[in-house]
């Protein structure tokens, strides 16, 4: 830990890429906007809580399973980098398109229909355990933050981290989409939102490939 200095940047350029992931609506975030404005804002709290510890499971597996391989095979690094600039590249284009599209926000529920709360947080883990591009989206993020050599708290910085940023995030969601406006007001602003993500997506996937050479 007393080299934090060293791996610090990293760890927070692995944040600024979920942040800027977050920003860009998936069905986990969709879910959580659709049940905050069709059952209400704590129906979709729970939801949120559910995807985040969803997404804390994911980033726990992925970290254990990138340090096993690692420490077994080091240059695995480069082919993990290698694939994490690929995915996010994809997502680069992904959000470009979207921006030159004319889809309005299509929000989902969850399908409980006011039912307890812990069957909404279950729903929104449900979600999140079965996006397999969640799991594709930890391994480009967690590539980001790791150089060579690493060692395993660097890694399990980065997944602490995030989830303490995936529960801020995904509650915001479920707290300011249950204001209607709010959906009109992104509407209006989407097709900036998608430039800007494709942007940023773009720079870093090229990054993560140039650091892989």
């Amino acid at each position: 830990m007393d080299q934090i200095h060293i791996y610090l940047p990293g760890i927070l350029l692995a944040y600024s890429i979920f942040l800027v992931g977050v920003s860009s609506p998936g069905p986990n975030v969709l879910a959580i906007i659709g049940t905050s404005m069709n059952d209400g804002r704590r129906f979709g709290v729970s939801l949120a809580l559910g995807v985040a510890a969803g997404s804390l499971t994911w980033g726990f597996l992925t970290a254990l399973g990138l340090s096993a391989l690692l420490s077994a095979y080091a240059p695995a690094l480069i082919i993990i980098k290698i694939a994490g600039g690929i995915y996010l590249l994809w997502l680069a284009t992904k959000a470009f398109r979207s921006a030159m599209s004319d889809y309005d926000l299509d929000t989902t529920t969850s399908g409980t229909h006011q039912k307890p709360l812990y069957k909404y947080a279950l729903s929104g883990y449900i979600i999140q355990m079965s996006n397999p591009k969640a799991a594709l989206a930890w391994v480009a993020t967690i590539s980001v933050g790791l150089k060579t050599g690493s060692p395993i708290w660097v890694a399990f910085a980065i997944v602490f981290g995030i989830f303490i940023l995936s529960i801020m995030c995904h509650v915001l969601y479920a707290l300011v989409f249950s204001i209607p406006v709010m959906v009109s007001g992104y509407g209006k602003a989407r097709r900036y939102v998608q430039t800007i993500l494709g942007a940023f997506f773009g720079i870093a996937g090229l990054g993560l490939l140039l650091d892989s050479r």
